[in-house]
């Protein structure tokens, strides 16, 4: 009986990550991927995404910092919202807009942390390694 619940809330939950423009299509892929051999598929992909990821934030973190910056190491991430910021940070990079690039690379960070925390609620497992 609280089995059913719980299915509704993670539903609703689900579907609100998809409604605020956090997941996309690639999201529903994954879960596609997913069955009864490999019942936590998508819960390890997105932990893997999060390790890998942190460690690609921490790169451009540096890059960012030096002088002059060198745009051609400068590069991008995924996730719906985050790759939006993404491909907006590389059209910065591209263009040699240092000003654009710290901006742009801010909102990211503050994306990808949001979409970190859903996604931590959505699993319920909150072992992602910290930015």
């Amino acid at each position: 009986m609280e089995r059913n619940p719980m299915r509704r809330q993670l539903a609703s939950l689900r579907k609100s990550l998809f409604d605020q423009g956090y997941l996309d299509e690639q999201f529903m892929e994954l879960e596609q991927l997913q069955d009864d051999a490999n019942p936590n598929f998508v819960e390890e992909v997105v932990t893997l995404y999060y390790r890998d990821s942190a460690r690609l934030i921490l790169n451009l973190d540096h890059a960012l910092e030096r002088r002059p910056l060198d745009f051609s190491k400068l590069d991008d991430i995924g996730a719906k919202k985050v790759k939006a910021e993404s491909t907006l940070f590389r059209e910065y990079c591209k263009s040699g807009n240092a000003e654009g690039c710290m901006r742009t690379f801010q909102q990211l960070k503050k994306e990808y942390a949001t979409l970190r925390k859903k996604l931590e609620t959505y699993f319920q497992v909150p072992f992602f390694p910290p930015i």
